[in-house]
Order: C-alpha cells, then sequence, then structure tokens
C-alpha cells in the first residue's frame, strides 16, 4: 500500500535511528516498502543500508553516484510501487505506530493528499521549538478541501514534503528539481495545485533532527551564495505559478518571506553587492511585499522594507555587527 523513499547521504550516525523507526509501526510488513536510496555516501551508509535490506524483505537498496538530494527522491519515485508514497530524510525519524492511521486515513476520505503534523528534534532528541517568540501560520483542522484553497487557507509556511503522504500517481506528474536548495518549495505548491481532496491530521509523525551542519545553516560563502541565487530562483518561480491561480495570497506571502531572506542575507554576507541585488529584486516588480499569514514579528520586518529596502539592509548590518 505505501512506499517509504528515504534519500541516503552520509548519515551513518543516523540511520539506524531513521530505519527503526520506520520498522516500528503499526501495519504489516508487506503492506509497505522502504526504499533506501544511497546518494554515493562515503561513509558507513551504503553498508548500513544493505545490512537492513538483508534482515528485511520489505527493504531495498539503490545505490547510484552523488547527484543530490533531489535526484535521490526522483530515483525513489521511479521505483516505488505503493499506492500511496511517503518521502523520509535519513536523519529524520517516525514516531512509532502512526502509519496505520495515515493509511486509514487516506482511504477513508478517497484522499489525493494528507498532511500530518512534526515537532523538532535537537541533538539530543528532545523536541524543542524553534518559534518560541512567535507562532507561524497554520491550520491544522480536519476538513477536505482542493489544494488551491489548502495553499491558501490552511498550509502557512512549511513547506517540507516530509510533511505529507499522497497518492502515488501526484508523485510522478511532479518531480524535485536537481541541483537547487529549497527543492520542498518548489515541490509542494506545485502538487498541492494538482490534488482535490487534500486535508490535515493534528498528530505528532515525524521527528525533523536539526543538525548544525545542516546545508542551509552553513557559512561557508558559497553556500551562501546558492542559498541566496536558489532563494531568488524560488520567487522567480513563485512569481510564474501566481499566473495560472485564482487566489495569489499564499505565493505573495512566500515570495515576501524570500525576499526578507534574500536581503538580510545579502546585507550581511556580501554587503558590496547589495545595490545589484536590490536592482534585481526591484525589477521582479515584487514591492510592496505582502503580510499574508505574517506575524506581527515579520509584519515589522516587511513594513520597514516597504517603507525602505536600504533603510532595512542597513539595520541589518548593524545587528550583525553588534552581535
Amino acid at each position: 500500500m505505501l512506499s517509504i523513499i528515504v534519500p541516503i547521504y552520509n548519515v551513518e550516525q543516523y540511520l539506524h535511528k531513521c530505519v527503526d523507526s520506520l520498522l516500528q509501526q503499526d501495519i504489516a510488513p508487506t503492506d509497505y516498502e522502504i526504499l533506501l536510496i544511497d546518494d554515493g555516501s562515503t561513509d558507513n551508509s551504503a553498508q548500513i543500508a544493505d545490512y537492513y535490506a538483508e534482515q528485511h524483505e520489505n527493504i531495498h537498496v539503490v545505490h547510484q553516484n552523488n547527484a543530490g538530494l533531489s535526484d535521490a527522491r526522483n530515483v525513489g519515485i521511479d521505483k516505488a510501487k505503493g499506492d500511496f508514497v511517503m518521502f523520509v530524510d535519513s536523519d529524520d525519524f517516525l514516531e512509532p505506530c502512526v502509519l496505520g492511521t495515515l493509511i486509514k486515513k487516506m482511504k477513508d476520505d478517497n484522499l489525493d493528499i494528507l498532511r500530518f503534523n512534526y515537532q523538532n528534534v535537537n541533538e539530543n532528541y528532545e523536541p524543542y521549538n524553534p518559534n518560541k517568540t512567535y507562532k507561524p501560520f497554520v491550520d491544522f483542522r480536519d476538513e477536505v478541501c482542493d489544494g488551491q484553497t489548502f495553499l491558501n487557507q490552511r498550509l502557512g509556511g512549511a513547506c517540507y514534503a516530509c510533511q505529507f503522504i499522497l497518492k502515488n500517481k501526484f508523485t510522478h506528474t511532479t518531480r524535485f528539481m536537481p541541483g537547487r536548495y529549497y527543492e520542498d518549495m518548489l515541490w509542494t505548491p506545485e502538487v498541492l495545485l494538482r490534488a482535490q481532496r487534500v486535508t490535515s491530521i493534528d498528530t505528532i509523525v515525524y521527528n525533523y533532527f536539526t543538525r548544525a551542519d545542516s546545508i542551509t545553516k552553513s557559512p561557508n560563502p558559497s553556500k551562501v551564495r546558492k542559498r541566496i541565487e536558489d532563494s531568488m530562483f524560488v520567487v522567480e518561480t513563485y512569481l510564474q505559478m501566481k499566473r495560472d491561480v485564482t487566489d495569489s495570497r499564499w505565493f505573495d506571502s512566500a515570495i515576501a518571506q524570500k525576499v526578507v531572506n534574500v536581503l538580510q542575507t545579502v546585507a550581511t554576507n556580501f554587503p558590496t553587492e547589495l545595490d545589484s541585488y536590490l536592482s534585481r529584486i526591484k525589477a521582479l516588480n515584487v514591492f510592496p511585499l505582502h503580510d499574508y499569514h505574517a506575524t506581527k514579528f515579520f509584519r515589522r520586518k516587511l513594513f520597514l522594507i516597504n517603507l525602505s529596502p536600504l533603510l532595512f539592509c542597513y539595520l541589518m548590518q548593524v545587528v550583525g555587527r553588534s552581535r
């Protein structure tokens, strides 16, 4: 019934916990498969994956040259045989005995896509809330709607592919874009807009592990620059996608968040290039930035940017130097 796709790259210290959590479930092994996609690991991850495949008939391993997270997920999509598909990152893990509930919900409500809840865990595997000072918008009401309604009224800012279980057919029409950071932000709205029956279940299913060496947190200048450029690509893509919808509020909000992120990152890392990036952003005609579903804290940033992007960037530089 279910295919779980797990991309793997150099995660030997986390992989056992991840795969063990996928085995500690309340459905029969014959009812689901675990696809471990080894993306050219250079540590012992490949051997660990092979060991699990030898011990469990529902675990299958694919070894490939390193091509990135998106390509590994796409390879898993090509191999998936289940009616439904889930994505689990190899340093994260599931709660025990949750898959049965998800599959039952998908069947009972004839859903195309079901979103479930998650929690952040630290390096001691303890739950924590990274948003203590503000609460981002999210709506977990259990009411079936079409994907565009869900996108605009329920999703909020979390675009994690690992937070959904969906019918297999939607994975084959919507692929992950290779070579880009923020691949989930590109995939999630596209797949939702293709769906007719979507809802949520407010149950903690997924544990998102925060790693200090995460790509999205790396201070390496080349990775910082790639984050900026790929954020600009997301903005440009969203501007194209919003032309094809009748309600563009979610896209307007997501564009605002990305523009703020770009300006903050450029101001604190490449201040001499600020004028160039500001010109590129202004050419996209995204101002004024929209505050749909924004927190009070984020609205203050938007107000300042809409008033003067240069002033906002200057203040970011001052804050950065004071830390």
